[in-house]
């Protein structure tokens, strides 16, 4: 395989060991955390691997070569728009790093990730639905019932809940509050510079419950919610088992579609702010998105839903019944 040396103006032959050699010095320079770094490695390689089978010499390839990867990737491996993006992504950060570095043309500028296809919308739930979830894990578990409370209260997401803390729970003068270490932040970060949500009474008590009976004596630094599982009993409990109960629990009370998951909790917390007289700014106070833009494709169904049951035009009737 060859490349091109535009620093010198010159085509270099070059070796899988070298190739090798450069990705490791580009994946070590990213400011990413290591599982991100490792996924950048893994989908570089499967690209290096198809340039090699396709016979493509490096040097002469152009931005349509790139193209032709990224169908490869569509139709020939039929790749879901999300795992595309992720190989496209990769190459597109090699290509724009070695022309940084003076040493390859970027040719991979310009070439688009795929939209993310999403063939339902992620549903929220009603009141009552809310209550009736609710109800299901009353009944039978502490720690469950205290993190779907937390989680319709708060509107916080998996992740968020899974690496909660007994010490997270604190006062804002007289406020008690939930200090959040948040998607896409690492743990140095949250002693740093974090965020937090309220806890109110109604969503503080079942946590309380749950500490007195099952966690009794547990200490500031551990897990607020553990697992029960045998390999990882006492551990930081999963953002896969917090998945798995809401979903059980959804499917109890008959949401059983794809459209119901964990995050439809964090879709009802914004819906049921807007359905008691919260405005859009404040369900993006508490979901703590960082652009009210976000917050909106949360609650534009639930909009939909006010702008019909409370519809302006309703207004108007006055006039048409004197004609009547």
């Amino acid at each position: 395989m060859t490349l091109q040396i535009f620093n010198e103006n010159q085509v270099a032959r070059t070796s899988s060991e070298e190739i090798r050699s450069l990705t490791e010095t580009f994946l070590s320079g990213l400011d990413v955390k290591e599982s991100s770094r490792k996924l950048y490695g893994r989908t570089l390689r499967q690209f290096f691997i198809w340039v090699g089978s396709t016979e493509r010499n490096l040097s002469q390839m152009t931005k349509a070569d790139i193209a032709e990867y990224k169908s490869h990737l569509e139709t020939v491996l039929k790749l879901t728009p999300q795992t595309v993006g992720s190989y496209i992504v990769s190459v597109k950060k090699f290509y724009k790093w070695v022309e940084t570095e003076g040493l390859y043309k970027n040719i991979a500028e310009g070439i688009k990730t795929p939209r993310r296809s999403q063939t339902f919308e992620k549903q929220y739930l009603s009141e009552d639905r809310s209550l009736r979830l609710l109800e299901h894990f009353k009944g039978y578990s502490l720690r469950d019932f205290a993190i779907v409370t937390l989680m319709i209260g708060t509107g916080l997401r998996t992740i968020e809940v899974s690496r909660l803390k007994v010490g997270d729970i604190c006062y804002m003068g007289e406020k008690r509050v939930l200090k959040i270490w948040g998607k896409g932040k690492s743990e140095a970060e949250k002693g740093k510079d974090w965020n937090f949500v309220v806890l109110i009474d109604e969503v503080y008590n079942p946590i309380k419950r749950y500490l007195e009976t099952d966690r009794r004596g547990a200490r500031s630094g551990e897990p607020l919610f553990t697992s029960r599982s045998h390999q990882n009993q006492g551990e930081q409990i999963s953002t896969r088992t917090i998945s798995g109960l809401c979903k059980e629990g959804l499917k109890a009370i008959g949401l059983d579609g794809k459209e119901y998951t964990a995050h439809s909790l964090r879709h009802t917390t914004a819906s049921l702010l807007l359905g008691n007289g919260r405005n859009v700014l404040d369900a993006q106070r508490v979901l703590r998105h960082s652009s009210v833009n976000t917050t909106q494709i949360y609650t534009r169904q639930k909009e939909k839903e006010l702008r019909v049951t409370d519809a302006p035009e309703a207004a108007l009737r006055h006039l048409f019944s004197r004609i009547q």
